[in-house]
């Protein structure tokens, strides 16, 4: 354990990428595999479910500490992270713990979920005692499923390879699937992660999806497209689908559903479970899995934004009333239906077509797809234009076809590893975010870097019109990015002097700030005040040129629904 916290302690405070790979390099080398293999868990992202309710970790801070409750209330809003405030509060105690980071997960950590209250206050001591202060924080971060630490999964890839001289897109290709919360890591499957390369290797992948390939942004105005890119003759163009992006594996007589982030998601869509008797082994499918209703779903004509039938694809709002929940009941099933749009193949017949042309993955793909005649899997229609221009008068029609734009990929381009480059090209073509202006109206301090700044605000709309003759802010998003650090100072000043309440963390401001706030989506929702929800809100930009009196009203939101 204590050595994995030193790597912790050596990677926050570096921001240097290749310190941060000769830190992981030399862990990996140095540690038992069953402790690296936690550790390539940790650092990629996985995240164990919280073993521990954050109240009750509170409370036993405040116990163990002798601090007043608002004294530790003040100084964890000082601080801005659970995890340190606690290992900061409690007495200094030597590192008396000799087990390793795979020990203290699976025997003290672990099998403190689901114990009760009385036996977590007299445990949790017990195991805080043995470890030092950078330990401690560690500890209690694993505890809450809060462990960060600024490395990608990237980095640890490359950390991986570099020590087990391996190339590191193969690496990639074996993390797939290492963080899912069904996987247990262990030695056995750290070693296969640095294993030497071997000629059964694919055979053996199971249910296991391959690493995603992922788009660049593209920003550039049409005018310049030509010049960037060629004409547009060279790019394969589709819609960008606004749904969960996903791989279907079908090997073994086994069908396996893959989200983007590396879930295995199979049982939450289970009407998708009909592909296993349409797909031939060797069979894994790109797409996007999307809320699909349409009276004619088998033709072209649904995604005709002048059809009757238009738009098949429903709004993601729907589609999350699905991934929220645990059970999914015969009415979400058939209120709710999914189906999949395949745009890529990556394996065919057990064979690895990621280095097939883009052109002939797709072309394969539709005579995949025709042969397994199932109603939930459909090709991702083709778009065609005389030229770029043609292409951008199209893509005008992506807010009423419920979709974020388009994507260009390369007709020669080869399916990579992330975002890369190397082995050809997908741009994401989006569409321009919806905008509105909004007053701050609370404010709460961030974490991390901004602990000590009101960062994260709340933006409220005026419930009427200029003229209506009485009118109240409404509260309607959340946001905390799109500002400068010297913007964010200049805000935090301005929301201390302006402080009304103060309600916990959060506190209430005098209206006096307008910002553009920007956002993907929106639908109605009956959880919020104003009806309304927003997807991703950001800060576009602080609007000093305009008074609170005019910023925009709920109708704005409205008129953004049609």
């Amino acid at each position: 354990m204590r050595a994995f916290a030193e790597l912790y302690a050596e990677l926050d405070a570096t921001t240097s990428s290749n310190a941060k790979l000769a830190a992981m390099q030399r862990y990996f080398a140095q540690s038992a595999p069953e402790d690296a293999a936690w550790a390539v868990y940790f650092l990629s992202g996985g995240r164990p479910r919280q073993l521990v309710p954050v109240r009750l970790l509170h409370e036993l801070a405040v116990i163990h500490s002798g601090l007043a409750p608002w004294l530790f209330e003040e100084s964890y809003q000082s601080v801005g992270d659970l995890a340190e405030t606690i290992s900061l509060i409690l007495p200094d105690a030597p590192h008396v713990s000799t087990d390793g980071l795979a020990a203290w997960v699976e025997n003290n950590l672990l099998p403190l979920r689901g114990e009760s209250p009385d036996v977590l206050a007299q445990r949790l001591p017990e195991l805080w005692s043995q470890l030092d202060r950078t330990s401690l924080m560690l500890c209690i971060k694993l505890i809450t499923g809060s462990f960060r630490v600024g490395v990608s999964k990237l980095l640890v890839t490359r950390a991986l390879a570099a020590m087990a001289d391996l190339d590191s897109k193969r690496v990639a290709q074996r993390l797939v699937g290492y963080t899912d919360l069904s996987n247990r890591p262990s030695a056995a499957s750290y070693l296969k992660l640095i294993a030497a390369e071997s000629a059964d290797e694919h055979a053996q992948r199971g249910g296991q999806p391959y690493p995603f390939f992922l788009a660049h942004a593209l920003a550039q105005p049409v005018e310049q497209f030509e010049a960037l890119l060629g004409p547009a003759s060279r790019w394969q163009v589709e819609w960008k689908w606004d749904g969960i992006r996903a791989q279907v594996v079908k090997r073994a007589g086994q069908l396996w559903i893959w989200s983007r982030g590396e879930e295995l998601v199979t049982e939450r869509f289970p009407e998708l479970g009909t592909l296993i008797h349409g797909l031939p082994d060797g069979t894994v499918i790109d797409g996007e899995i999307v809320v699909w209703k349409s009276a004619q779903p088998d033709t072209e004509d649904a995604f005709n934004p002048h059809s009757p039938t238009a738009p098949a694809v429903q709004p993601f709002a729907l589609l999350q009333q699905r991934i929220g929940r645990k059970t999914l009941s015969k009415k979400i099933l058939s209120d709710v239906p999914v189906v999949i749009l395949a745009y890529d193949l990556l394996e065919w017949a057990g064979e690895d077509w990621r280095n097939h042309p883009q052109a002939q993955r797709r072309a394969q793909l539709e005579q995949v797809i025709a042969r397994c005649n199932q109603p939930v899997l459909l090709a991702s229609p083709l778009l065609t234009g005389d030229d770029w221009f043609d292409l951008a008068r199209q893509r005008e029609a992506s807010r009423r076809l419920g979709v974020e734009g388009m994507m260009l990929k390369a007709r020669d381009a080869l399916y990579g590893v992330g975002r890369t480059k190397d082995m050809g090209v997908w741009w994401k073509w989006k569409v321009d975010p919806f905008s509105v202006d909004a007053v701050l109206i609370y404010a709460q301090r961030g974490h991390g870097r901004r602990a000590s700044l009101f960062s994260d605000y709340t933006f409220a709309v005026w419930d009427g019109p200029a003229d209506a003759s009485e009118r109240t802010l409404v509260p309607f998003a959340k946001a905390y990015s799109g500002l400068t650090d010297a913007e964010m100072r200049q805000v935090d000043s301005i929301v201390r002097k302006t402080t009304v309440e103060k309600f916990g963390p959060v506190i209430s401001v005098k209206p006096s700030l307008v910002f553009e706030l920007g956002f993907e989506g929106i639908a109605l929702s009956k959880r919020h005040k104003s009806g309304i929800a927003v997807r991703f809100p950001r800060m576009l930009r602080w609007r000093q040129d305009k008074s609170v009196e005019e910023a925009d009203h709920l109708g704005t939101l409205q008129d953004l629904l049609g």
